[in-house]
């Protein structure tokens, strides 16, 4: 495994929430027993004077409040991941379960739990004495405030908890990051690829799935030291099976060693993700519109929402330098992503399901002309064939000429005809 993937597989655990409650109950650990560690650097006078015979207590209390609050806190978040399944989409829930200071929440209630009933054993078994006791009381005097400025953090994010107004707010924020990055290397490192070359070697993944993430650097060295070119032909979010070629490598036929190596450079897995891919994201957000306009729920204003987050998203990404962080591996050529494809990530999807509504058919006008207006000349042309389709879709679904007239002349006025 080189370091990318390491770095990659650690990025990804580090985002489970149990290795963040591991941690923090680590700490818990670890604090409670502390006072047994320092207890002869404390006098034994001092604890009659601090109160510390009284830590027991607070410790038996913090323990029983710790486990009621863990248990309603995990409730709480088992039904916003629910809430969130059934009203936006589930591909959203991943983001609420990696949201950190959700995970922190839990984390530190869990941690303070442990905290507690460590401190209680240690107390049962006169671990600590009187000089201990200082440390256990002052220790728990500090988790009591972090629990308390934990309590407030989480209130406060329970209002909007697996709401769908928050989860496209998680959503933008998630593919807003995975532009940026991209633009930061738009080709990973790599050449400008112009697709598969005339002659050349295949390599094929050897399991079905999407493409997660494409270590560049790998193939770079791989390519230095076989005195080949490779053409990389599936980037993150690509759907890897028999017969769709990771891909091409140019020059000598590469042998099993090196087609292994390869495929090792592909980080393969069941689903799409969020980091090498700006285009999922977008897919995510269609989703939620796409179900808003379903007609069980029939909430055009969500869809809206969605167009107006869409088109600020595709907006920044126009007007983004696009100059990259260089050519760093020129034995590598990895394909651009195509900007026609991510207009057909989105507005195809949201032009069918509200081509019968007059504000969404409007929307979608207003969006596509905001994009355009930005002045680059791939998301122009994209935006004004995507807007052309979707006018004709509105006016064939709309069976009353006011509404057809009204997107008409709405249509002409923010395209300036």
């Amino acid at each position: 495994m080189t370091f990318e993937q390491l770095r990659l597989f650690a990025r990804r655990h580090g985002r489970r929430m149990w290795v963040r409650a591991s941690v923090y109950c680590a700490l818990g650990v670890v604090t409670a027993l502390v006072g047994a560690l320092v207890k002869t650097w404390i006098p034994e006078s001092l604890a009659g004077r601090v109160g510390a015979d009284s830590v027991g207590n607070l410790l038996s209390i913090l323990a029983a409040s710790m486990l009621a609050v863990t248990t309603f806190s995990l409730s709480t978040m088992v039904s916003a991941y629910s809430s969130a399944s059934t009203g936006a989409t589930p591909r959203a829930t991943r983001l609420l379960i990696a949201d950190s200071a959700a995970q922190s929440a839990l984390a530190t209630f869990i941690g303070a739990f442990l905290f507690s009933v460590v401190g209680l054993i240690a107390l049962s078994t006169g671990l600590y004495g009187d000089s201990g006791r200082v440390v256990l009381f002052a220790a728990t005097v500090l988790v009591i405030v972090l629990i308390t400025l934990t309590l407030l953090r989480w209130i406060e994010q329970l209002s909007s908890f697996g709401r769908l107004g928050a989860t496209i707010n998680l959503v933008e924020a998630a593919t807003r990051r995975a532009i940026q990055a991209h633009l930061r290397a738009p080709h990973l490192g790599g050449a400008p690829g112009m697709g598969a070359p005339d002659v050349g070697h295949p390599v094929e993944a050897d399991r079905v799935g999407y493409v997660e993430h494409v270590d560049v650097a790998r193939l770079a060295q791989i390519a230095a030291d076989r005195t080949c070119v490779v053409h990389v032909l599936s980037r993150s979010g690509a759907f890897a099976a028999p017969g769709r070629p990771l891909l091409v490598v140019e020059g000598a036929r590469p042998d099993e060693e090196t087609l292994e190596a390869l495929r090792d450079a592909f980080t393969i897995g069941d689903e799409r993700n969020f980091d090498q891919d700006p285009r999922y994201g977008l897919v995510v957000l269609t989703e939620i519109g796409s179900r808003a306009l379903s007609p069980a729920t029939n909430d055009s204003g969500t869809a809206i929402d969605v167009v107006g987050t869409a088109t600020r998203l595709l907006c920044e990404w126009a007007t983004a330098d696009t100059a990259g962080d260089g050519l760093h591996h020129a034995r590598v050529f990895v394909p651009s992503i195509a900007i026609d494809d991510v207009f057909e990530d989105v507005f195809p999807l949201l032009a069918r399901d509200g081509a019968g509504l007059l504000e969404v058919g409007i929307r979608l006008q207003k969006g596509l002309a905001a994009i355009a207006a930005t002045g680059n000349p791939a998301f122009a042309t994209a935006a004004r064939r995507q807007a052309a389709q979707a006018l004709a879709r509105a006016l064939d679904a709309m069976a009353f000429e006011g509404d057809r007239a009204a997107l008409r002349d709405a249509a002409a006025k923010v395209w300036g005809a």
